[in-house]
């Protein structure tokens, strides 16, 4: 009996043991489930019962220094299929296929490598999404995704740059400024039932004070954009060369106004871009300045009291030997003796040189340094360049007289407007810049960039040297750059022609050159600078004969095009008028933002509205609010109107609207 009550006294302990034991596991594995692994677990629950995508937002408006559109976006319409839903992926892709433009194979390999998510086809036209949802095929349907669109084609690509299928940023501005265009994605899940069914997709918005994405506004006026595009056009066309580039920028600020590369580019048909499309040439490309940079050299002497302008030097009668090499004039010239300021004015590359030596390599380099040479801007853009330029201490005698007529150095356009803009303000370099401001969807100013000084170059007295000795050069009847010359306007400019080093022959090319022409006026107070660079003209290859009328026309029609006071304030020597510095009007400061959602005020009510960007429908729609006929060209999102926006309706009732689909 006793055995019996100690046996049964065991089992009870034992049992007690192993529920004990029991009861800790389970309470650890508890633990081990909500809290150590418990937001794992939850992670991978809710990947099971929620499936997300994420869908981009709007990204933000770039606008010119007026308020006009260069790049925003329009919402457009995405094919998407969730293939659990899809019972006969070959019927569906009979159906499909035709309105979207894919055979079916593809769409049935699409569907078959997925089981929860993909997409058929990217912001299509408003059309096609109309008859994709008439189809109401299950599981097929539509997501709305922003889709960029720039209304005015090619105008400004290069500077503007363009975005991939994600709607991010890959060239140009919107890739410099991607952090402030794009805004927070939205996502688009779907969610399980209880028996694992799929429901229907839910779009999650971000938080608001998160979402929103920001607009730009830049310096850039598109008037003077267009004329500078079409110029640099017709010049590359007419001259046969390989490309071009023009800048216009206001030297008192360093904002610049223009700024354009041929070929051309339309950042609408571009979303992956191949080696050099969408390239900014006129901030990436290095090459040989030519007889553009004597003008430095000139003015690094007069400031270091090496030469005066009157001062004669002997020009060799066109050949000039320096350590066996032999320098030569451009077109074969032969000059006698000649001042510092004819050797500008005929662009002598032998005075040049011997100015050069004069200077001393150690002062030259320190000038050309200062100028802003060898060295970034500092411009608010991606991929800039910074030119080659070798120390001093590297440079034989040869080398010292090439480089005083911009021959074995290496400078950007955009160095080069930089540097010529500090002679025409007053010896003042500035920090050429494309964004004036960064603004909320409010219109409420996030960041706002002024002009910069980087350093004074040289004296006030010195630059005005420089520019009165650079306006002989186009007002004299025998000076390089006389068809650049504007009526009743007096112009500083230079010529330049470069020659490209042929690097399988060792030796520069006669044949392959750059023809340059850079200038500003008035001369007495600029208000514009300008630079032309034609690459590889086969007509007409000298900078005042193929680049400097391109000057004369762009500068002609800014001031024929735009309000300026710029010829009334020429002065007239012989009287002693003296000319003031008043403000060009066509670069006055905007309001801080247009109305970025697209309302009129009441101003605008009896003017023909802008319906770019709009779809068909929509367009339609706001013209039949204003009794306005529409004739539609093409299909998509429009790009283009006439009469263009802001012409009174009592003159026009009626107005061509082109469409496109673009990408």
């Amino acid at each position: 009996m006793r055995e019996e009550k100690k046996w049964l006294k065991f089992r009870i302990v034992t049992l007690l043991v192993f529920f004990l034991v029991l009861f800790i596991a389970l309470i650890s594995r508890a633990f081990q489930l909500q809290i150590l692994s418990g937001q794992t677990l939850k992670t991978l629950a809710t990947k099971q019962h929620i499936k997300t995508l994420q869908i981009q937002p709007e990204r933000g408006i770039i606008f010119d220094r007026n308020g006009e559109k260069l790049a925003a976006s329009v919402m457009a319409d995405s094919v998407c299929a969730d293939p659990s839903k899809i019972r006969n992926p070959q019927d569906a892709a009979d159906k499909v296929a035709p309105l979207i433009g894919l055979d079916r194979q593809t769409i049935i390999k699409k569907i078959s490598s997925t089981k929860n998510f993909c997409w058929l086809a990217r912001r299509i036209p408003p059309e096609q999404a109309r008859e994709v949802e008439a189809l109401n095929v299950e599981g097929v349907f539509l997501v709305k995704e922003p889709k960029r669109f720039y209304p005015n084609g090619e105008l400004a690509g290069h500077l503007l740059g363009f975005v991939g299928l994600d709607s991010t940023g890959l060239e140009g501005l919107e890739l410099k400024y991607e952090d402030y265009l794009k805004g927070v994605p939205e996502t688009l899940a779907w969610v399980r039932d209880a028996k694992g069914k799929k429901l229907q997709p839910q779009l999650e918005k971000a938080a608001a004070e998160q979402a929103s994405s920001y607009h730009l506004i830049l310096t850039i006026d598109s008037r003077i954009q267009h004329l500078v595009e079409t110029q640099l056009k017709e010049a590359v066309t007419d001259k046969g060369a390989k490309g071009g580039y023009a800048i216009v920028m206001d030297p008192r600020t360093g904002e610049i106004l223009a700024l354009a590369n041929e070929p051309s580019f339309d950042p609408n048909y571009s979303t992956s871009g191949g080696p050099a499309t969408g390239k900014n040439k006129a901030i990436t490309d290095n090459y040989d300045p030519g007889s553009t940079f004597k003008p430095f050299l000139v003015a690094a002497a007069l400031e270091e009291k090496t030469v005066k302008e009157t001062d004669r030097i002997f020009c060799e009668n066109g050949n000039y030997v320096i350590a066996n090499k032999v320098i030569h004039e451009a077109q074969k010239k032969r000059h006698g003796t000649l001042t510092v300021r004819e050797i500008i004015k005929y662009s002598s590359n032998i005075g040049a040189a011997k100015i050069g030596e004069r200077l001393g390599g150690e002062k030259f380099y320190s000038y050309i340094t200062k100028f802003g040479f060898g060295s970034k801007t500092g411009i608010d853009l991606n991929g800039e360049a910074t030119g080659l330029l070798r120390p001093y201490q590297k440079w034989t005698r040869v080398d010292l007289t090439r480089i005083a007529f911009g021959q074995g150095i290496s400078i950007t356009p955009i160095q080069l407007i930089s540097a010529l803009s500090a002679i025409a303000n007053d010896g003042v370099l500035m920090k050429p810049y494309v964004i004036k401001g960064i603004v909320d969807r409010k219109g409420q100013i996030i960041r706002e960039f002024r002009p910069t000084i980087v350093r004074k170059v040289v004296s006030p007295a010195t630059a005005k040297r420089i520019a009165s000795i650079m306006t002989d050069v186009v007002g004299a009847e025998d000076g390089t750059g006389k068809r650049a010359r504007i009526e009743n306007v007096n112009v500083a400019g230079k010529t330049g022609t470069s020659q490209k080093f042929d690097f399988a022959r060792h030796v520069y090319s006669s044949e392959r050159v750059r023809t340059s022409f850079m200038g500003f006026f008035p001369a007495e107070a600029p208000q514009i600078a300008i630079i032309v660079v034609l690459d590889e003209p086969q007509r007409d290859k000298w900078g005042g004969v193929a680049s400097a009328p391109v000057f004369k026309k762009i500068g002609e029609q800014i001031l024929n095009s735009f309000k300026t006071n710029i010829r009334d304030q020429n002065p007239i020597e012989e009287k002693g008028i003296v000319p003031k510095k008043e403000t060009l009007q066509l670069v006055s400061t905007p309001p801080a933002i247009p109305h970025p959602e697209g309302m009129e005020n009441e101003s605008q009510e009896a003017m023909m509205p802008d319906f770019r960007g709009l779809t068909i429908r929509d367009a339609l729609r706001k013209a039949k609010g204003k009794s306005i006929e529409i004739k539609v060209v093409g299909n998509g999102w429009a790009v283009a109107q006439a009469p263009l926006p802001g012409v009174p309706l009592s003159t026009f009732r009626s107005c061509t609207i082109t469409f496109q689909t673009g990408q």
